[in-house]
């Protein structure tokens, strides 16, 4: 009989011991409060968005895998910052084509007018 009592008194202590290693290591269960809406842990530059900005972002990740809220987040942002750029670009070669125009006018000032005179017929 004493020696099912030992037996039970080391596993016990065994599994004591295993759960507070495990506590130790993963945590007592507690969950951090939640952000607050439509924010997150993730940062970006508020503009001037480069390449690096985008290696060095890294999301929260959670039981299934990263933080959906994040990563949509993120995505919006390039998003709005690639249109944003795009529309800067789409400006920039409006304004050189309209430069070459007037330089080529300038050149060619009887081109110009003859191109003039068939567009009016």
């Amino acid at each position: 009989m004493t020696l099912i009592l030992l037996y039970v008194v080391v596993l016990i202590l065994v599994a004591v011991v295993l759960f507070g290693l495990a506590s130790a290591l993963f945590g007592r269960g507690e969950q951090l409060p939640p952000l607050p809406q439509d924010t997150t842990a993730t940062k970006l530059p508020a503009s001037g968005l480069t390449g690096a900005d985008v290696d060095a972002v890294k999301f929260a990740q959670v039981f299934r895998g990263y933080k959906t809220s994040e990563v949509d987040w993120v995505l919006d942002r390039l998003g709005q910052e690639l249109d944003s750029l795009r529309g800067e670009l789409a400006a920039v070669r409006a304004a050189h084509e309209r430069h070459d125009d007037t330089e080529h006018e300038r050149e060619h000032p009887a081109h110009a007018k003859l191109s003039d005179a068939e567009e009016d017929s």
